[in-house]
């Protein structure tokens, strides 16, 4: 993790997962630099993060991470629901498929 996500974590909340190994992964919005991000009680992958955008206009990406709420589960043990009224407007790769 960054320094940067360290200091929040410790002032604003607990981090459940650890980040794994980098990698090169060719993603819909081009090359990109990732590391996927795992549960810390199970070990299972719920997501990735960005490391480095090859791409200029992907720049933006680079240090946050993405996790699949469909493998995030809530404190109650019960999975995040998606409520498909609200309209999201885009930025993750996911908006392009």
């Amino acid at each position: 993790m960054v320094l940067s996500d360290l200091n929040h974590l410790t002032l604003y909340g607990r981090a459940n997962v650890f980040v794994g190994e980098k990698e090169e992964r060719m993603m819909i919005t081009g090359l990109h630099t990732v590391a996927d991000i795992f549960c810390v009680g199970c070990g299972s992958i719920v997501g990735w993060k960005y490391e480095t955008a090859h791409e200029r206009s992907q720049k933006y990406k680079e240090g946050k991470s993405v996790l699949e709420r469909f493998k995030v589960s809530g404190p109650d043990g019960s999975h995040y629901w998606v409520n498909h009224e609200h309209h999201h407007i885009g930025g993750s790769d996911a908006d392009d498929v």
